[in-house]
């Protein structure tokens, strides 16, 4: 039964290709490829517009239906570049070339208003693609800084320390979101594994440099804070050191900790709260 499975699913998916290689012109799966970018069926979506509309004008030719051709390069302004765009565009000026010579409108004020239509609506699609892709071109470069700073500030965890596994999962709020107020970090250090969870009050970039300077502190002093209330002291003096040099909203600056040290070779783990959420302890399955 196994293999009988396995034979229609392998049938099924070249049934799949088969047809995509139909529906897809192959410069644009070719290009899809080239740019690392998955097949969307969508992208041949103002293809489709331009030879529904021709079969439609040819089958119907009263009906004026290809009129309708100049919403492909518009649909096309979603999707392709600039160099697409025109290329759609193009298409669908030829096509309805074609058809005002088929109805004999070629030259008559109804077709030519018609293909003055796509050219105007050509223009303005790929203008709109390329407004399109300098943004996209802005927010693929916020990304990257936002995943960089996420690295220096959330760097990643090794999964031993001291005997002790670490595991980590860090998931924003928001779907794109890269980075937020929420930090970790644990360290080696003379009195075992120093861990510490937090969540800063607030969101966006304000929340990033405060969870930067709570980090920044508990890197410096977990070598030389001899117990788990010295250096969160020390950090509750270096928040308000840093709320008094940047006042706005400082009244409402805070940040929640959980500070955990773990002996090395002890049984045992030390954990101070500072109002944040009680952590967990698993056992017995």
């Amino acid at each position: 039964m196994g293999v009988q499975v396995r034979g229609v699913i392998a049938a099924r998916g070249t049934a799949v290709r088969s047809l995509r290689q139909i529906i897809a012109p192959k410069w644009l799966s070719r290009r899809m490829r080239e740019e690392g970018r998955p097949f969307e069926p969508a992208l041949v979506f103002p293809l489709l517009v331009i030879v529904l509309d021709s079969v439609a004008a040819l089958f119907a030719p009263h009906q004026q239906f290809y009129r309708l051709i100049g919403a492909a390069p518009a649909l096309a302004a979603a999707m392709f570049s600039v160099a697409g765009t025109l290329g759609i565009g193009l298409l669908a000026l030829m096509a309805g070339f074609a058809i005002s010579a088929a109805d004999h409108t070629l030259g008559q004020a109804p077709g030519s208003f018609t293909l003055l239509g796509i050219v105007l609506v050509t223009l303005a699609a790929a203008y709109a693609s390329r407004v399109r892709q300098n943004r996209e071109h802005t927010l693929a470069e916020v990304r990257s800084v936002a995943e960089t700073a996420q690295r220096v500030l959330l760097r990643p965890l090794p999964q031993h320390l001291e005997g002790i596994d670490v595991e980590v999962l860090y998931q924003a709020a928001a779907a794109q979101a890269c980075i937020g107020g929420d930090f970790y970090e644990a360290m080696q250090t003379p009195y075992g594994v120093r861990l510490i969870i937090g969540d800063v009050r607030g969101k966006g970039l304000p929340a990033v440099e405060v969870a930067s300077v709570i980090l920044s502190t508990f890197r410096v002093l977990r070598m030389s804070a001899p117990d788990l209330p010295s250096l969160a002291g020390h950090m509750e003096t270096v928040m308000t050191h840093y709320s008094r040099d940047v006042p706005d909203d400082a009244l409402e600056r805070f940040a929640t900790i959980v500070l955990v040290e773990i002996p090395a070779g002890e049984p045992i783990a030390r954990v101070l709260n500072c109002g944040h959420p009680a952590p967990l302890l698993l056992h017995g399955g």
